[in-house]
C-alpha cells in the first residue's frame, strides 16, 4: 500500500471514530486489535519472542494472552490518537487522565525551572501527552520521524493540536537545551534504542543499547529528571505517575550520565514487568545494528 493511501485511510478512520461515542470507538479498537493479532498476525512472531525473552517463567497460555492484550492496547492507542481533536479543554483532559506527581515536579512547573521527563511507549501515550500538556503546561516532545512523511504530517498535527511542540530527534541536544534554559518541560522517550550508541544495560531480560540523552541533558543543565509511567484503568481513564529520579549524588561526568541512565531504565523495566500488557512489544527493541559493507 502506498504512503499517501495509508495516510488517507488514517484520516478516514479518524473521521469515523470521532463520529462515534468513546465507548463505541474503543470497542472498534478492540476488534481491530484482535484482527491485527489473530487474522493478519502483524509482527506476531516478534511480539511472542520478545515476551518469551522477558518472561521465561510464563506458560505458553500466558504468553498468548499477553500477545493479544498487546495488540488491543496498541489499537486503543491509535483510536485515542485519532480522537485527540475531541479533547478541547481541561475538563475533557481530566475526564481521561488522573496525574499523580512528586511535589518537586509541580515546583519545577510553578517556578519555571525546567525539567526532563522520561516516559515510555506505554498505554495510549500519544493522547496522554496531549492531555498532560493541557493539564500541566505545554510540553517539548522529542520525536523520531516515521518513513511515511504523509502519515508523519498527520500524526504531528494531532500531537501539536493543543500547545505541545515537537523537537526532531536529530535536534534533541541543541533544541532540548534551549527548551530547558527557558523553563520548559522536555520529554524524551526512555525505552528506545540508540543505534549510534555503545552503552548497554539490562532491559527486560536482555542487554540493550540505551540512549543517554535524557541523563546528559538533565545533568548538563543541573535540572531534575522524572520518569513518567501510565496505565489504563478499568473505568476507561488513565493513571499517570511522575516520579523523580535521585541525582543529588551525581555530577556532569560520563560515569554519572551512565549511572542516571541505568536508574531510569530500571524504573521503566520494573513498571513494564508489572504491567506488560501496556508496553509496545511490537517494537524490535533489541534489533542489531546493520554492519556497513566496506
Amino acid at each position: 500500500m502506498s504512503y499517501p493511501v495509508t495516510a488517507g485511510l488514517f484520516v478516514l478512520l479518524g473521521q469515523l471514530v470521532r463520529r462515534m461515542s468513546r465507548g463505541q470507538a474503543l470497542r472498534l479498537g478492540r476488534l481491530l486489535g484482535y484482527l491485527a493479532c489473530d487474522v493478519f498476525r502483524i509482527r506476531r512472531n516478534l511480539v511472542q519472542d520478545n515476551l518469551k525473552q522477558a518472561f521465561p517463567e510464563k506458560t505458553e497460555t500466558q504468553i498468548q494472552h499477553l500477545t493479544r492484550q498487546t495488540y488491543i492496547t496498541q489499537a486503543r492507542n491509535v483510536i485515542e490518537l485519532l480522537r485527540i481533536p475531541l479533547i478541547r479543554n481541561e475538563q475533557d483532559a481530566q475526564e481521561l487522565l488522573d496525574i499523580q506527581a512528586d511535589a518537586s515536579f509541580y515546583e519545577a512547573i510553578n517556578q519555571s525551572r525546567g525539567a526532563v521527563v522520561v516516559p515510555a511507549h506505554l498505554s495510549s501515550w500519544e493522547a496522554i501527552a496531549v492531555c498532560a500538556g493541557i493539564l500541566l503546561k505545554p510540553l517539548h516532545i522529542v520525536v523520531k520521524p516515521i518513513k511515511n512523511r504523509y502519515l508523519d504530517r498527520q500524526i504531528n498535527r494531532l500531537r501539536t493540536m493543543h500547545g505541545n511542540s515537537l523537537i526532531q530527534k536529530d535536534q534533541a541536544l541543541r533544541q532540548g537545551r534551549s527548551a530547558l534554559e527557558t523553563g520548559g518541560i522536555l520529554v524524551l522517550l526512555g525505552d528506545q534504542s540508540n543505534k549510534h550508541g555503545n552503552f548497554y544495560t539490562e532491559f527486560l531480560g536482555r542487554k540493550a543499547r540505551v540512549a543517554q540523552g535524557p541523563a546528559f541533558l538533565a545533568l548538563k543543565a543541573g535540572l531534575p529528571l522524572f520518569v513518567e509511567t501510565c496505565r489504563s484503568l478499568d473505568n476507561g481513564r488513565y493513571q499517570v505517575d511522575i516520579n523523580q529520579i535521585a541525582t543529588n549524588d551525581l555530577d556532569y561526568t560520563r560515569e554519572s550520565i551512565r549511572t542516571l541512565t541505568v536508574r531510569y531504565t530500571r524504573v521503566l523495566d520494573k513498571f513494564i514487568r508489572d504491567h506488560p500488557e501496556e508496553w509496545l512489544w511490537l517494537h524490535d527493541r533489541w534489533k542489531k545494528p546493520k554492519v556497513r559493507k566496506i
